[in-house]
């Protein structure tokens, strides 16, 4: 597949002012010059102002053509961008004409994975272009940003270099006996696995952090019924998105936004009120919120000030993130004074600076605490940084338990092994497709 020569339509989907289609392969430049009509190229990275014609000279479009020569270019492999009129059917209609004169369809992700192949770029940069894509906040950015630079590829990279002159170290040791280790060598070998651990464990402390970037904090709003719940999530959002009604039970089905908090995305999610209910439908929406709540990274527990002073409404799972928040403030009866939680307004939006650095506070999300998380692993950087971890493991206790140095130098073995995976080091093949097939068309 990389002998051959691919094309796609790298703009979003739909019409637009312009549409960008892209070349990348062997034939690159000789099929752009067979759809413009045998025409000279424009000069590398030259822009240049070509028609695309059909088999019969007529022209099907006209735009800019750009060339790059491998391996200065995004995949590696000579390239060439077309950028033509934004319409559905001259765009497909240009993309048939690069397919007939002999490119391929290029299949999800299949420019990345050439750059990957090709050396363009590790395995980590590789997944940080569709992180970059799918940013919705700043923090997000940065750390998307950050790990396409290659920054996580070279911590692991680094550590699994550290990992490798140990294994060297004792494998010489087994080949050449006769070469004794004192302890002091020993105990320094010991403190050399010791401390890559240590590097594995602050990367595994970025998953949570790395979780939260890319798919938000769930947030789930929760309580009684006509409390305020979906006007908390309607304020929040800046918009009325969930109908709110003094009649109880109005909520019936989960309703999920999605709102920038100082950079961190939280994934609001409206619930049921629960109450004892003979609707058979409610009962099912009160249901579902009972589970929304054993799911959630973040419980905001709504409580109504106008009426009288009730408990929490479920139980809180243990370890969540928990906050009480006392609505309709501009109400509020005298029972619930020295009540605690923060107390807002909905109607007026009197507290939402209180509340706001509450839930701030709650999830550190201030510079200091995510500062140093700006490169976050995601679920399978953790896998391998778990299988590397436990193999280094088993390699120290092997080592302090006094065992044949071939069993240590198995597990350093294995260590390498799954460190190396993540940027790529070694042989990764079955899982390139699971991780380029989430990219789109022309990425």
């Amino acid at each position: 597949m990389m002998d051959e020569t691919i094309v796609a339509i790298a703009s979003p989907v739909g019409t637009g002012a312009v549409s960008l289609i892209r070349l990348s392969g062997v034939k690159a430049h000789e099929y752009a010059g067979l759809a413009t009509g045998k025409k000279k190229l424009p000069g590398e990275r030259e822009a240049g102002l070509r028609k695309i014609r059909d088999r019969d000279e007529l022209i099907i479009d006209e735009g800019v053509m750009v060339t790059f020569k491998g391996p200065r270019s995004y995949t590696g492999e000579d390239v060439v961008e077309f950028t033509g009129h934004g319409g559905v059917m001259v765009t497909r209609k240009v993309l048939e004409r690069f397919i007939e004169v002999g490119a391929r369809a290029a299949l999800p992700g299949e420019f990345t994975q050439r750059a990957f192949m090709n050396g363009r770029m590790d395995l980590t940069q590789a997944e940080a272009v569709m992180d970059l894509i799918s940013a919705q906040t700043s923090l997000a950015l940065r750390s998307a940003t950050e790990q396409l630079e290659g920054r996580l590829g070279e911590v692991t990279r680094e550590i699994r270099a550290a990992l490798l002159g140990s294994t060297a170290h004792l494998e010489a040791y087994i080949d050449f006996p006769e070469e004794d280790i004192d302890p002091a060598v020993g105990e320094s070998f010991r403190q050399a696995l010791l401390t890559q651990q240590g590097r594995i464990d602050d990367l595994l402390a970025t998953s949570d952090q790395g979780r939260i970037l890319r798919e938000g904090v769930r947030t789930v709003i929760y309580g009684k019924p006509n409390v305020g719940k979906s006007s908390l999530l309607n304020r929040l959002l800046g918009y009325q998105r969930a109908i709110v009604s003094t009649r109880e039970g109005t909520t019936r089905d989960t309703i999920e936004e999605v709102v920038n908090l100082r950079g961190i995305p939280l994934r609001l999610i409206d619930t049921a009120g629960v109450r004892d209910s003979d609707d058979e439908i409610e009962r099912e929406g009160i249901e579902m919120t009972h589970g929304q709540v054993a799911r959630a990274d973040l419980l905001l527990e709504v409580f109504d000030l106008s009426g009288p002073l009730v408990p929490s409404a479920l139980e809180v799972p243990e370890g969540a993130k928990h906050l009480r928040i006392l609505n309709k403030l501009d109400e509020a009866a005298g029972e619930w004074e020295g009540a605690e939680g923060i107390r807002i307004s909905c109607e007026t939006g009197e507290g939402f600076s209180d509340l706001e650095a509450a839930l701030a506070a709650l999830l550190s999300l201030d510079e200091a605490s995510w500062g140093v998380h700006s490169v976050a692993v995601n679920a399978r950087h953790q896998a391998c940084l778990l299988r590397g971890r436990a193999a280094l493991e088993a390699a120290i206790a092997s080592l302090m338990a006094g065992e044949e140095p071939e069993f240590t130098a198995l597990s350093l073995r294995e260590a390498l092994g799954a460190i190396g995976e993540i940027a790529g080091v070694v042989d990764t093949e079955e899982i390139l497709g699971e991780i380029f097939g989430r990219f789109c068309i022309g990425k």
